[in-house]
């Protein structure tokens, strides 16, 4: 494939089009720079039917959020808006090369990542068919639904000891499978059982559904969990290796390391939303785009005033 160059130096290259780099894109068009959101258009909560938390949107399906998105994005014409995977970056600070999937690249004084996380494979039988319909991973968008419900948390270890009590909030009817050993202290398993919350280490053999709202739980020993509604913890990786490819500092878990705001440890580089956070809210996610643009402008307008000068 021939490669096509865009010739025009942009101000900021936004790889992600999720809540982060949308709203990071809105700021900095106001802002009057020429900037480009490079996004592959697979969102991670795509599966999802609604999304919950975020003011003036509370239950926006996300297809229908990312068009009132674009949509207003649209209204500054500084800002384009690019269907493609970024698979490259060369260069530095003033002068990225961003090569992408179909074969062009764009040239950009900044960089935003706004990647996100994605899901591995799940790997419990039944439990693809009923994600994002009555199993979830977050109860802060998705716990009021599912109040006062019969719910299986899936989890182990010291996050028990965490979900306990925050589950708590919306139901006193839930249990605990490990789907494995449960990684628990005597006093951790003490101390659930002093609250009647059953945990049951027995791997999960299939999660039963009826349109994809959850009946059941069977264990392997045959074990049947009634229920309505499930939270567990996903398996997340990086939406994008290109932020380690181009060397800014990762946790373990993959997460980007940034400063408040949103400044990545290689220079000209800033990171915004869930693959920067552990906090994966869509609203938490805008939040942080729209810090990091203005911190991105605000750089970019000191250089060019001391170019100036």
């Amino acid at each position: 494939m021939e490669k096509q160059t865009k010739k025009q130096l942009l101000d900021v290259a936004i790889i992600g089009g999720g809540p982060a780099g949308l709203n990071a894109a809105l700021v900095l068009g106001r802002a009057r720079k020429n900037v480009a959101v490079i996004d592959e258009g697979r969102p991670r909560n795509a599966v999802t039917r609604e999304a919950h938390g975020f003011l003036t949107r509370d239950g926006i399906s996300p297809g229908e959020f990312r068009r009132i998105a674009k949509e207003q994005i649209s209204a500054y014409p500084s800002v384009s808006l690019v269907e493609d995977t970024a698979v490259s970056i060369a260069g530095g600070d003033g002068q990225f090369q961003i090569t992408t999937a179909q074969g062009t690249t764009f040239a950009s004084k900044k960089l935003l990542f706004a990647v996100g996380m994605k899901d591995r494979p799940l790997d419990i039988p039944g439990l693809k068919e009923v994600y994002g319909k009555s199993a979830f991973v977050c109860p802060y968008c998705d716990g009021w639904e599912l109040r006062d419900q019969p719910l299986v948390i899936i989890n182990k270890g010291a996050d028990i000891m965490h979900f306990a009590p925050l589950i708590s909030g919306w139901t006193s009817n839930f249990t605990f499978c490990t789907n494995g050993p449960d990684e628990l202290t005597d006093a951790q398993r003490e101390e659930l059982q002093r609250h009647q919350v059953p945990v049951f280490d027995s791997p999960i053999r299939h999660i039963d559904a009826q349109d994809g709202i959850v009946q059941q739980v069977i264990l392997e020993d045959g074990t049947a969990i009634p229920c309505r509604g499930i939270f567990f913890k996903p398996d997340l990786v990086t939406g994008s290796e290109l932020p380690r490819a181009i060397g800014c500092d990762m946790t373990e878990a993959g997460i980007v390391v940034v400063d408040e705001f949103g400044k990545t440890t290689v220079p000209g580089v800033y990171s915004a939303g869930d693959v920067s956070s552990r906090f994966n809210q869509a609203i938490a996610a805008a939040s942080m785009g729209s810090l990091a643009a203005a911190m991105i402008n605000s750089e970019l307008n000191t250089e060019a005033w001391k170019r100036e000068g």
